[in-house]
């Protein structure tokens, strides 16, 4: 074979290389790579986890990815990634100590760079801050203070080594709200917590029962009965402007999705207990970590459930007692 024909022969394996790549590509769709610390990515923002609620669900969710390289579209799932529409999340230290009280600090930087200072509040707080371990173990909700300078300080303890996600919940003055999430280590042995499905979480002397079933897609209600010593508790008081707050984690990725229930303290309607009732739209089938906030005689304590989409199980399996002093370790005003 001469050059010429040689190098025809050439050009056409190739260009029928880039033909099949551009086939594959476009039906594959774009990857990702896993980021250490999850700074880069933008997606998902604050909205329902599948996009915009139906009319009336009364959801609302956070979110972003710890990948990199994600498009970044309206859709996405709350709290999977640290930059979102401009705004950045940018711990100063990504690394923690476990078995101590550190200050966690960082900052929120707008589309020109700077760090942003001005904040709305949003349920009695300019910014929220979750705080979990990869296993959705450690379960922490805390508000940071904001210097003059624009950076959040809290302090926080650490009990196990693993790696984490921390999702800063906010709406800039004059922007929309957003949660941004990035990912935290804490060197050491670590071993990873399976999780069984639960509708009856033990806290503190306190039982919260879970009803209702997570099906994808659409609003879903969501009841969940608190009592004491086996007593219904009609007594709750409020904390950050409702009679419960409820976060729910998917398994895998952490997608973020923060619920806030039907009706509010003071408004004549909605009793003090023992039931709050929530709407709540997840995105997919799949497994889901629920977290509720709750006050009663003055403490805040933190409810916990696996719950998986579709029929409720037969056989509910209580959640392992939560230890004491739980409630104090987990929250922060």
């Amino acid at each position: 074979m001469n050059t010429a024909a040689k190098l025809s022969a050439y050009g056409a394996a190739l260009a029928l290389l880039v033909t099949g790549a551009y086939a594959v590509g476009t039906t594959v769709g774009p990857l990702s790579t896993a980021t250490a610390t999850g700074t880069t990515a933008a997606a998902g923002e604050h909205g329902a986890m599948s996009g915009a609620a139906p009319s009336g669900a009364g959801v609302t969710g956070h979110g972003d990815t710890h990948s990199g390289a994600v498009a970044e579209t309206a859709d996405q799932p709350g709290g999977l990634a640290s930059s979102r529409g401009g705004y950045t999340l940018t711990p100063t230290d990504p690394t923690l100590s476990t078995g101590t009280t550190t200050d966690f600090t960082f900052r929120i930087t707008g589309p020109d760079g700077a760090a942003v200072t001005a904040f709305d509040v949003q349920h009695d707080k300019p910014l929220h801050l979750i705080v979990v371990r990869r296993d959705s173990t450690g379960y922490t909700h805390v508000h940071p203070q904001m210097a003059a300078d624009g950076t959040w300080s809290v302090p926080l303890t650490l009990n196990a080594a693993g790696s984490y996600r921390a999702f800063a919940d906010f709406k800039p003055t004059g922007g929309e709200a957003v949660t941004l999430g990035v990912d935290l280590a804490a060197p050491g042995e670590y071993t990873p917590v399976e999780h069984q499905p639960s509708r009856t979480a033990q806290v503190d002397g306190y039982q919260v029962d879970l009803a209702g079933d997570l099906v994808p897609g659409q609003a879903s209600p969501l009841t969940l009965t608190v009592r004491k010593d086996g007593q219904p508790v009609t007594d709750l008081q409020p904390y950050l402007a409702a009679y419960g707050h409820l976060v729910a984690l998917r398994d895998g990725d952490l997608a973020y999705l923060h619920v806030h229930p039907d009706g509010a303290p003071g408004d004549g309607a909605t009793p003090a207990g023992p039931e709050i009732r929530f709407l709540a739209e997840v995105p997919s089938a799949g497994t889901y970590r629920l977290f509720l906030d709750f006050q009663h005689e003055g403490v805040v304590r933190t409810a916990e459930f696996t719950a998986p989409t579709g029929p409720a199980a037969a056989s509910p399996t209580p959640a392992p007692v939560a230890p004491a002093g739980h409630a104090a370790d987990g929250h922060g005003h």
